[in-house]
């Protein structure tokens, strides 16, 4: 894979975090956004997996910060330990990109386990609002800013079996447009991207007979994880953004 000439470089200097960096789009949208110019702090539970992606991207741009720490167990107090942690060590925040989710496959809701629904809850809705709440700081004292969240299509999961996930994802839908007007006087730009079917594990627990050759790679979604990270994306500023649509 080449590394980008300096004209593609459109976050070069920035500090971006990146939730579930270890898998699917995260995995794919850290490796973008390091091509990219910017300095990416890979957030997720399993060192490892985060050792491996760290490894691709010091190889792709500059070198990224691990931060491991598990949504589920992550109180208040840890997002504002993160945050101090970024401020401290890099200086600035100018981005997040929330990309992890807790999702264990279809099961009606009158089957599902009480701890595992409210697992679903906390780790894709409450704790990405903690961690943006966290970071809206240092998000502001950056002259242009992006809080971006992946969302799933709604015609999917605001359907039976979805469970905690597919309310959780309803309510992240939500907050990105309640987040968008109260942020709108802000540098802070408030979006989402809602990518299409993709090749991920995520995927595989809820069509595990889905082996259509058509699916999209995460990868080719990350490109525009970059744009919304970017000062181009100004232009999406408040919206949910499908590239397929």
């Amino acid at each position: 894979m080449e590394v980008p000439t300096r004209a593609a470089q459109v976050l070069a200097g920035r500090v971006v975090l990146i939730t579930g960096a270890h898998g699917g789009l995260g995995e794919a949208a850290a490796k973008a956004c390091t091509q990219a110019g910017a300095t990416v702090i890979l957030l997720g539970r399993r060192p490892p997996k985060l050792n491996r992606v760290y490894d691709v991207c010091a190889a792709l741009g500059p070198e990224p910060v691990m931060y491991p720490l598990d949504l589920e167990g992550a109180a208040p107090d840890d997002y504002a330990e993160l945050a101090q942690r970024i401020a401290s060590q890099l200086g600035r925040l100018d981005g997040v990109l929330h990309c992890a989710a807790e999702f264990r496959g279809l099961t009606p809701l009158e089957h599902t386990d009480p701890a595992a629904f409210a697992r679903a809850i906390h780790v894709n809705l409450t704790a990405a609002w903690w961690l943006s709440q966290a970071c809206l700081p240092l998000l502001r004292a950056a002259p242009d800013s992006a809080l971006v969240f992946a969302l799933d299509d709604p015609r999917r999961i605001a359907h039976a079996y979805w469970g905690g996930y597919g309310l959780a994802q309803q309510g992240l839908r939500g907050l990105v447009h309640m987040l968008h007007e109260e942020l709108a006087a802000s540098p802070v730009r408030v979006a989402a991207l809602q990518p299409g079917p993709m090749r991920t594990r995520l995927r595989a627990r809820a069509y595990a007979e889905d082996t259509d050759p058509a699916l999209a790679d995460a990868s080719d979604y990350a490109r525009h994880c970059v744009t919304l990270l970017s000062p181009e994306g100004a232009s999406r500023r408040g919206q949910v953004w499908n590239p397929l649509a």
